[in-house]
């Protein structure tokens, strides 16, 4: 292999299979790439796009079913599908590694890290047994594990989902890989974690020379981390370009309407999502496969599949028409509700108090009837909540948003404090103990809906079950209103008779959307609805929960990591840290300075799909188990901590107006001030005003 040689080489490779009735279906097609030493390339599109079976196929896997049909894939000049399995072993898991989407269940739970990291090195390196401890010591402490003597010996459960992520990295480079290969790495992580894990990848790359190649939904990770993009639709490239290139002056119709279905940090806008879905495999025919689904099509498209070629810029664009996309008009975004009313609006929701522990009495405690020593969950959690707003609740994974919700539920009963609907109705209960009528007015949405659909039922049934018990419909009646639940989430009639199985996974969240709304609630509470759908399904589920506030005059409460999405939805945000309530007001004031100290590194963290806007990470990269017993809950990270009063006093709530409130020490006028110091304001973090730049 020559110096100047690509590490990895795909030649025309297209990969698929033959269904029931005999026919050959492709799901790559006639994909060409190359991966130089030092090269960061990311493959991006919606979900089924290929972009994961071309990454599976450059270490010679492909899934079971599907074959080469023609073309190959090299590895360092050898066909990596002409290898024999023991010369496939030796290659996957050093020189050619693998980090896969999600690292708690890629971990082995009855295994030490050290366990884990040392058969990484034992099947992959040269070194002697006795050298196995420090080589794992070396590779934890490259990926910034704290105290990485002590999590060589903890088990999996021990760590937090970013330290986990973490392990996996670290056994990925125990083999000194030539090339990584990285399977939405950081799609569960929260935004800070997020932040910390690309940065380090870079800085990794940069040190060995080490190539990457990026799978990932998430532009704004994309931007952070590669210097080359590759758009993939319907199982081809079509379009490819330096990620400045194609992230700020995309030359293809896809390319653009992946990037206008991105939430904006800046704006309170929910994006506008493309019309559409990609063709299943094998339907997307002789011409274009976007056709069906651009707003440039012409009677060429439908006939003719457009060649890979040079664009405008330095990119290669597959479209007959690319150079008339600037004449397009950018896609008019949905309206959100009239939001002038709000503010004298009803209360349908308030929280006095809330204390919530997961944590059980032991013995002693029970008999003696001693005080627990461990800290809640959550506690002193004060909100109410007005009849037809959104309200987002915000912060890292661990900071008590779930659980919030679940109490508000009745899934987890609060230790302390009350919760009451509309003022009189006590919702300390469990969900076994409310009225039926309580139930109906409050619905949950899940964040996946492969847990919370029945894999057994069919879309009818499981949208018959509501309506049976909250409003004993039966018959034509029943078929009716189901017919219109459907109609209302974009779904069509047939899909009744469909099973979850044969959803994507937008129209997966599609049908628990309208399971919720099949009780016509007053209150919906959504918890992470959108974070593992790609960004266009995600705009149109947005989109579609705008609509039916609107028409319902609904009333939501948002969980996410991503503070983008929760500009877009959000009337109000609450920020939560270790379960203590840091900072709650009008998104608008939330968003702005001053802001609570964690409400600016959660800020800092956010990624914008602009590889001109780096990241400010103004908080280090730790995992705290529980609050300190007194002061401020965040005094151990925090980057304006002033003294040992953050130790010692709780902070006070300072407000600056209409209804914006911050607890903590410093004086609200003198945060401003350090702010703006450190260029903090979201303003600047996010550049121009749309994110989107086509000229």
């Amino acid at each position: 292999m020559m110096m100047n040689d690509p590490l990895i080489q795909v030649k025309d490779l297209s990969v698929g299979f033959t269904n029931r009735a005999g026919d050959t279906l492709p799901i790559l097609r006639n994909i060409d790439l190359s991966l130089h030493k030092g090269d960061t390339i990311g493959l991006v599109g919606e979900s089924g796009c290929g972009k994961s079976t071309l990454a599976l196929a450059m270490m010679g896997y492909l899934k079971t079913g599907l074959r080469v049909l023609d073309g190959e894939s090299d590895f360092k000049g050898h066909d990596v599908f002409g290898l024999d399995h023991h010369a496939l072993e030796d290659i996957r898991g050093g020189e050619l590694a693998l980090i896969p989407q999600n690292a708690g269940q890629s971990l082995t739970p009855t295994m030490r890290i050290g366990q884990q990291i040392n058969e990484a090195l034992m099947l992959h390196t040269s070194l002697s047994k006795s050298q196995w401890r420090e080589r794992s010591i070396e590779v934890l402490t490259q990926v910034r594990l704290p105290e990485p003597e002590v999590l060589f010996d903890r088990y999996p459960h021990e760590l937090s989902g970013g330290q986990q992520q973490r392990v996996a990295i670290a056994m990925a480079l125990a083999g000194e890989p030539d090339v990584l290969l990285l399977d939405e790495p950081t799609t569960g992580l929260d935004v800070t974690t997020q932040a910390h894990v690309l940065e380090l990848l870079s800085g990794l790359a940069a040190e060995t020379g080490m190539a990457m190649v990026y799978v990932s939904h998430d532009l704004g990770a994309i931007a952070r981390i590669c210097d080359t993009v590759v758009v993939m639709y319907a199982g081809e490239i079509v379009l490819s370009g330096t990620a400045r290139q194609v992230l700020k002056h995309p030359d293809h119709p896809y390319a653009r309407g992946l990037l206008s279905s991105i939430p904006r940090l800046k704006e309170a806008v929910v994006p506008a999502s493309m019309p559409g879905q990609p063709p299943a495999p094998g339907g997307a025919g002789n011409g274009c496969g976007f056709v069906d689904r651009c707003p440039l099509a012409e009677q060429l498209c439908h006939d003719e599949r457009p060649l890979l070629e040079p664009g405008a810029g330095s990119e290669m664009v597959r479209c007959h028409f690319h150079e008339s996309l600037e004449q397009l008009p950018p896609p008019e975004p949905p309206k959100r509700p009239e939001r002038a009313n709000l503010e004298g609006a009803d209360s349908i929701l308030q929280l006095e108090d809330v204390a919530i522990s997961y944590h059980e009495p032991g013995f002693f405690e029970n008999i003696l009837g001693l005080e627990s020593m461990v800290p809640p969950t959550v506690d002193r959690v004060n909100l109410t909540i007005r009849k037809g707003e959104t309200i987002g609740l915000v912060g890292e994974s661990g900071s008590g948003k779930s659980t919030i919700l679940r109490a508000i539920a009745g899934l987890k009963a609060p230790l302390k404090g009350s919760i009451k609907f509309e003022s009189t109705e006590n919702l300390n209960v469990s969900v076994d103990h409310r009225a039926k009528d309580t139930l109906r007015r409050i619905q949950l949405i899940f964040q996946n809906p492969d847990s919370s659909l029945n894999p057994r039922q069919t879309v009818g049934e499981i949208l018959t079950q509501p309506l049976k018990l909250y409003f004993g419909l039966q018959g034509e009646e029943l078929r009716e209103r189901i017919e219109a639940l459907l109609n209302r989430v974009r779904l069509r009639v047939d899909y009744i008779g469909r099973l979850p199985s044969q959803l994507s996974g937008g129209e997966k969240q599609r049908v628990a959307v309208a399971r919720a709304f099949a009780a016509e609630p007053d209150l919906v509470l959504c918890d992470e609805v959108t974070s593992a759908l790609d960004v266009s399904v995600q705009a149109a589920v947005l989109e579609l929960l705008t609509e039916l506030q609107a028409e319902q005059d609904t009333t939501y409460i948002y969980v996410s990591h991503d503070l983008s999405v929760v500009r877009a939805v959000s009337d109000r945000v609450a920020v939560l840290y270790q379960g203590r309530l840091c900072e709650i007001g009008p998104a608008e004031k939330v968003y702005s300075l001053p802001s609570h100290p964690y409400t600016e590194a959660l800020l800092g963290a956010v990624l914008e799909p602009d590889p001109d806007i780096k990241p400010n990470l103004v908080t280090e990269d730790i995992v705290e188990l529980s609050p300190p017993p007194s002061g401020c809950p965040f005094q151990r990270r925090c980057s304006r901590r002033i003294g040992e009063v953050c130790d010692r006093e709780t902070p006070p709530w300072q407000s600056t107006g209409q209804g914006h409130v911050i607890a903590c020490h410093i004086p609200l006028d003198e945060l401003q001030v350090m702010q703006k110091q450190t260029d903090m304001s979201p303003a600047t973090l996010v550049g121009d005003k749309t994110g989107l730049l086509i000229t």
